[in-house]
């Protein structure tokens, strides 16, 4: 069963950046298109950006210009660079399987805070 594991969160000011890496444990990586998902407190998960097996990306109107997701298919894992966060950014990110529908399992996902 195919394993996500994110990492590159935490606490950063309004303005910041951060980078996020999800390393996926299989070789179906490359199969498949990618995304990330996040979920605020009190919010439903909502999907940000998401990334085809060519390349081709899309993304939340909230991030548009602010947020860029990468992949390497040979490293197994998919990045999501933030730039001019704000703080309705906060909340729990997750990568998975798919472009529009998670279809792998959810991983612990990453916390990413944005305040002053």
């Amino acid at each position: 069963q195919v394993q996500l594991v994110e990492s590159g969160g935490g606490l950063v000011q309004p303005g910041g950046s951060l980078r996020l890496s999800c390393a996926v444990s299989r070789s179906i990586f490359s199969s498949y298109a990618m995304a990330w998902y996040r979920q605020a407190p009190g919010k439903q998960r909502e999907l940000v950006a998401a990334i085809s097996r060519g390349g081709s990306t899309n993304y939340a109107d909230s991030v548009k210009g602010r947020f860029t997701i990468s992949r390497d298919n040979a490293k197994n894992t998919v990045y999501l660079q933030m730039n001019s966060l704000k703080s309705e950014d906060t909340a729990v990110y997750y990568c998975n399987v798919g472009s529009s529908s998670p279809l792998g399992p959810w991983g612990q996902g990453t916390q990413v805070t944005v305040s002053s």
